[in-house]
C-alpha cells in the first residue's frame, strides 16, 4: 500500500511539475533580476525540483588528467548481471602517446537508497592514477521477478564475480555499507586460494563492528526487532514497473529519512536556490541544482538484502562475532594472508563512528603488520571520507600510496 500510494501521488504531481518547469523557463529569459516575474519563475523552478527521480544520473566523467595530459574517458560495460553492472571507466590517449600502466581498482558502491553515481567524485579522483571499475547497482524496481531474490549472499557473490572478471592484481576500495561484504568476499576468495583475490582491500567508513561507539543509525537499527522492519518498511513494487510485485525497501523511504534528519539544512538550501535564481546568480544556483539532482535520485533495495543487512550487520554483529556465513560457509577473515588492508575513518562521522571500521584490522589477524594501514581523518564527517577537499588532498594520497606499494609486492608462494 505504501508504494502504491507514493506512486499515485507521484503520477498526480508529475503534470504540475512539468508545467511549472516549462513556465519557469519561459518567464526566466523575459525579465531582469528581482522583478515579480523573475520571482515567479524562481518559485516555479524550485517547485519543479522538489521531486524524487528513479533513474541513475549520468556520471559525466568525460576526461581526466593523467601525468599532465588530458585523457578521454568512456564508460564500458565489463559484465552485466540482473542486479548490477560492472562498469569500466576506460581511458583513451587518442594518439597522444601510450598511457602509463595503472593498477586496476574496483570501487564498491553502497546499495543504500542512492545510485553509485554518489561516488562520482571518488571515481574522478581515483582515475588519475588507476584503472577504475565500479559496482553500478540497478534499481530493484526495474528488475523482473523472474531473476529471483537478491540477498546479502548474492551481493557477496556479485563482488566475487566482478573481481574475477577484472582479473589478478585487482585492488578493492569499498565505501560505507559494502565494507562487510567486501571483507567477506576477500576472505572467501583467500580461503579458496583464488588467483584473482584482491591485491589490496581499502575499507572506508564502513560498519564492520557496530558494537563500537554506536551512532544514531545503530541505535535506530537495534530499537526494533527485524519483524518490525519487514512489516513497516517493505513494500511491493506497483505497476507499471518491470519489477512489479517484487518486495523492496523503497528508496523514497530511505531518502525521506535522510532528509528528515537534516530538514532545516535542506529547507535552507532550497531557499538559497530561490534567492540565487531571483538575483540571477546561475553559478550558485546550479551548484544546488546538481547536488539535489543526485541526492533526490533514489534506488530501491531488494527486501532480502536490506533485511539481512539490518539484522546481520547492525543487530546481531555476525562478522565480528564469527557468525557471518556465505552460502552455508562461515566467513573467516583470518584466512586473508596476501591482501594488504587499509581502513579509513572520519573523526566526525555520525553514521559509522570511529572504531567501527578499524575493527577489521583485528579480524584479519593473518595479514602481516607491514601490510596493514589505518588512517583517521580529522575534521570530516561521513561523506568527507570519500569526497571533498580533505579526501582529495589528505586521504586519497595515502590510499594511492598503499595501492601502488602493495601492487609492487610479489605474492608469496
Amino acid at each position: 500500500m505504501l508504494y502504491s500510494a507514493y506512486q499515485m501521488q507521484s503520477d498526480l504531481m508529475s503534470p504540475l511539475r512539468l508545467l511549472a518547469q516549462g513556465a519557469s523557463a519561459a518567464l526566466w529569459w523575459s525579465k531582469t533580476e528581482g522583478t515579480p516575474l523573475r520571482k515567479l519563475s524562481a518559485s516555479m523552478e524550485v517547485f519543479s525540483r522538489l521531486r524524487l527521480t528513479h533513474s541513475r544520473p549520468a556520471y559525466n566523467i568525460h576526461s581526466v588528467n593523467v601525468e599532465g595530459q588530458e585523457v578521454a574517458v568512456t564508460e564500458e560495460t565489463a559484465l552485466t548481471l540482473p542486479f548490477g553492472t560492472l562498469l569500466h571507466f576506460k581511458k583513451d590517449a587518442a594518439g597522444k602517446g601510450e598511457l602509463p600502466w595503472q593498477p586496476p581498482v574496483l570501487l564498491v558502491a553502497p546499495m543504500s537508497g542512492h545510485f553509485a553515481t554518489l561516488l562520482r567524485e571518488t571515481v574522478r579522483t581515483l582515475l588519475q592514477d588507476h584503472d577504475v571499475y565500479i559496482t553500478d547497482w540497478h534499481n530493484a524496481r526495474d528488475v523482473s521477478l523472474r531473476h529471483g531474490a537478491f540477498s546479502l549472499d548474492d551481493y557477496i557473490e556479485h563482488m566475487i564475480r566482478f573481481i574475477q572478471t577484472i582479473g589478478p592484481g585487482t585492488h578493492v576500495v569499498a565505501v560505507c555499507q559494502p565494507c562487510v561484504a567486501a571483507l567477506a568476499a576477500t576472505a572467501i576468495m583467500a580461503e579458496d586460494d583464488d588467483p584473482t583475490a584482491p591485491r589490496s582491500l581499502t575499507l572506508m567508513a564502513g560498519p564492520v563492528d557496530c558494537r563500537v561507539n554506536p551512532t544514531g543509525v545503530n541505535t535506530l537499527a537495534t530499537s526494533k526487532p527485524i519483524e518490525w522492519f519487514e512489516k513497516n518498511l517493505i513494500s511491493h513494487v506497483p505497476l507499471p514497473h518491470a519489477g512489479y510485485m517484487r518486495r523492496v525497501y523503497p528508496g523514497f523511504v530511505q531518502v525521506s529519512a535522510f532528509l528528515a534528519m537534516n530538514l532545516e539544512r535542506h529547507k535552507n538550501s532550497f531557499k538559497d536556490m530561490y534567492q540565487n535564481l531571483v538575483a540571477g546568480d546561475e553559478k550558485k544556483a546550479n551548484v544546488i541544482r546538481l547536488f539535489y539532482e543526485e541526492y533526490l535520485a533514489v534506488n530501491d533495495l531488494p527486501a532480502e538484502f536490506y533485511l539481512e543487512t539490518v539484522e546481520k550487520v547492525f543487530q546481531t554483529y555476525d562478522l565480528p562475532l564469527g557468525k557471518l556465513s556465505y552460502r552455508g560457509r562461515i566467513v573467516k577473515p583470518e584466512a586473508i594472508r596476501h591482501t594488504a588492508l587499509m581502513t579509513v575513518e572520519g573523526e566526525r562521522d555520525d553514521i559509522c563512528a570511529v572504531g567501527q571500521t578499524v575493527a577489521a584490522q583485528d579480524l584479519c589477524s593473518s595479514i602481516p603488520p607491514y601490510m596493514r594501514t589505518h588512517h583517521i581523518q580529522t575534521g570530516v564527517g561521513h561523506y568527507g571520507v570519500f569526497s571533498g577537499r580533505k579526501w582529495n588532498q589528505q586521504i586519497y594520497p595515502r590510499v594511492r600510496e598503499m595501492i601502488h606499494a602493495s601492487h609492487g609486492q610479489a605474492r608469496p608462494a
